[in-house]
């Protein structure tokens, strides 16, 4: 079984099933996947924060049976986890939104496996998933691949925490995940998760850029991560344009590489709006 982790809203469907998409239609395997998906309801915080609905969650595991009937999608309320932990603490309003904190509960939550891929949504795979999940990780509690700008601003082997290959049983080991727990709770962090896993990291596996490609698509490309990125023309600014705008990704990047996928997806969204 191959496990992956989402971690998000119902904001982050169009993410979810995107990354979904890429992984099955560029991934030669009959070894099934099993797909979790930590949500949550924190509408008190913003009302844009809804968890991903049981509609969605339905239909994202019916897509990936169309794959492999035996692949699993499993949506996972973690509300309490968040109140228990996280509710009032210092990065409750941090830049980004308390769903990049879930993940922080993958040692809590029950019956979770040993080795599990973390995904942020906004991923594209070019090549094939087992590229990644068969790294070997023993010894380690994680895998990562380096920040495509904090490898300048920050240090060389400053990660990107899109992409986390998790030695869970290592993890729990040396206590990360409680760690980086006890830091949310306790001190206001710049990069709020991120900076609480790096800042609780015993021993990481360093990976190539093209296992998380924060900026560019190249041929060896593993993963094309479609995180904010700064773009000098026609002036110097940022944009975050996500691969599920799929006109912007074709008018932007000029990539039609995923256009196979993206026939797929939209056929799938259409078909799902219809239902709603």
């Amino acid at each position: 079984m191959i496990n992956l982790l989402f971690c998000g809203n119902d904001k982050v469907f169009d993410g979810m099933l995107t990354t979904m998409l890429s992984i099955f239609e560029r991934t030669k395997t009959k070894e099934p996947f099993h797909v979790y998906i930590y949500t949550m309801d924190v509408s008190y915080l913003d009302p844009r924060y809804l968890a991903l609905t049981s509609e969605m969650g339905t239909f994202l595991d019916k897509v990936a049976k169309g794959y492999n009937k035996e692949n699993i999608v499993e949506v996972i309320d973690v509300f309490p986890y968040y109140k228990e932990e996280f509710s009032g603490s210092p990065n409750e309003g941090c830049y980004c939104s308390p769903y990049t904190l879930l993940r922080l509960f993958a040692d809590m939550v029950p019956n979770m496996p040993d080795k599990l891929l973390y995904l942020d949504c906004d991923l594209m795979f070019n090549r094939d998933i087992r590229l990644l999940w068969d790294i070997d990780v023993h010894g380690y509690e994680y895998a990562a691949a380096r920040d495509h700008y904090g490898k300048y601003l920050v240090k060389p082997n400053y990660i990107n925490a899109g992409v986390l290959l998790f030695n869970l049983a290592k993890m729990k080991e040396t206590h990360l995940l409680d760690k980086a727990r006890v830091l949310i709770k306790t001190k206001k962090l710049p990069f709020a998760d991120q900076s609480a896993i790096l800042r609780s990291t015993t021993k990481k596996k360093m990976l190539p850029q093209k296992y998380n490609d924060q900026k560019f698509l190249h041929k060896n490309t593993i993963i094309r991560h479609f995180s904010k990125r700064l773009f000098w023309l026609p002036y110097p600014h940022t944009a975050n344009i996500k691969q599920w705008k799929v006109d912007l990704v074709h008018k932007i990047f000029k990539y039609h590489q995923f256009d196979d996928i993206y026939d797929i997806y939209l056929k799938l969204k259409e078909e799902f709006n219809e239902k709603k």
